[in-house]
């Protein structure tokens, strides 16, 4: 587990297989090799992804760790695991 810094970063999400899904939306916390982001769509486990950092219009692929439906809103939490670091985060 590494640490995880408060950051509101604008990525865009882009399923790599069939449904195609394609969602910009915004991240809660960060790390070097994973992400926490509030979706409107539930994502399948397992599932790589896209992840475009949009201000910087860099892309690297993660895993989606889980998927959790947030209380009192219509919105998922999902985890994103990278396999390679991010180093370039602005935060």
């Amino acid at each position: 587990m590494e640490s995880r810094t408060l950051a509101r970063i604008e990525v865009e999400l882009l399923t790599t297989d069939a449904p195609f899904i394609n969602e910009i939306t915004l991240t809660e916390n960060v790390s070097r090799y994973g992400a926490r982001v509030v979706t409107k769509t539930p994502w399948r486990l397992s599932d790589d992804v896209d992840v475009k950092l949009r201000r910087e219009g860099l892309s690297n692929r993660a895993r989606i760790a889980y998927c959790k439906p947030l209380k009192g809103r219509e919105a998922f939490a999902i985890g994103l695991q990278f396999s390679l670091p991010v180093v370039n985060w602005t935060v």
